[in-house]
């Protein structure tokens, strides 16, 4: 058995890859029409939110990675529950990754404030219950798409609890990185053996080539201004170790549990 790798996974399926098929009319928001989404607001659909990030995964991953792994979710959760789909976020803060090649980082108060708008615009559509899914972790990223929900949440407050709103906000990696030290290594992270093989079963065609394994163990607490001196090839795991297979069965576990978050908003 390799570094990085243990128990065998059996995947449960393999699902057709949905990102490059036409989009469903009956799942993406800018797909209706006015009319359709007055319809859909009345009957209290659920809409999910899928933001990513344009950053390095190192020299194998695309810089769309965290971007195509919360669309595919959502493709897949909106195919089981109804829910619609709003017009992705694909620029995120990048704090650690902002000084490598092809990583475009927007600040927190730019992330924060289109956020916040982009909620209020739905609940003022009359949707009231929103789901934002996250394919980029970092922390500083996270912490202003949380605030944009707390503050949106705030300004509705005071209505009566059938208009009162109802936002979640979490990362798909709240979720895959539940099976680290089950089938992975603890040690697992960034474009590694986790990230890698989602990106194996939603876009092969992306993958670059087979990565190489890299554990470094920057300094936990302390601020740097440059970070990826840390951990100079963007990668962090081993995605030798990675496979197509593994893939599927990480991303069956987080729609199953993202498709539990919507289906506990629609009560």
């Amino acid at each position: 058995m390799k570094t990085g790798e243990h128990e065998p996974m059996k995947p449960s399926k393999n699902v057709p890859n949905k990102l490059q098929r036409k989009k469903d009319e009956c799942l993406w928001f800018d797909t209706l029409s006015m009319k359709e989404a007055e319809e859909a607001a009345k009957r209290g659909k659920v809409v999910i939110l899928p933001v990513g990030s344009v950053e390095e995964h190192g020299e194998h991953l695309p810089l769309c990675t965290d971007s195509i792994q919360p669309e595919y979710v959502a493709v897949e959760v909106a195919e089981k529950t109804g829910c619609l789909i709003a017009p992705p976020l694909r620029y995120g803060v990048c704090n650690s990754t902002r000084n490598f090649p092809g990583t475009i980082s927007i600040g927190f108060d730019a992330l924060h404030r289109i956020t916040k708008d982009v909620l209020e615009e739905f609940i003022r559509n009359g949707f009231r219950r929103i789901l934002v899914v996250s394919g980029h972790a970092g922390q500083s990223h996270m912490a202003a798409l949380r605030l944009a929900a707390q503050e949106v949440i705030w300004n509705h407050e005071k209505e009566g609890p059938e208009n009162r709103p109802r936002i979640m906000v979490c990362s798909d990696y709240d979720f895959a990185y539940e099976l680290k030290g089950k089938y992975f290594s603890e040690k697992d992270g960034h474009a590694g053996t986790i990230e890698t093989s989602r990106v194996m079963a939603i876009r092969p065609d992306l993958v670059k080539m087979k990565g190489k394994s890299s554990f470094p163990e920057p300094p936990r607490f302390e601020i740097l201004a440059h970070p990826e001196d840390s951990f100079p090839s963007g990668v962090i795991g081993d995605p030798m170790v990675a496979s197509r297979e593994k893939g599927q069965l990480i991303n069956d576990y987080v729609i199953e549990n993202v498709a539990k978050l919507v289906k506990d908003l629609m009560l």
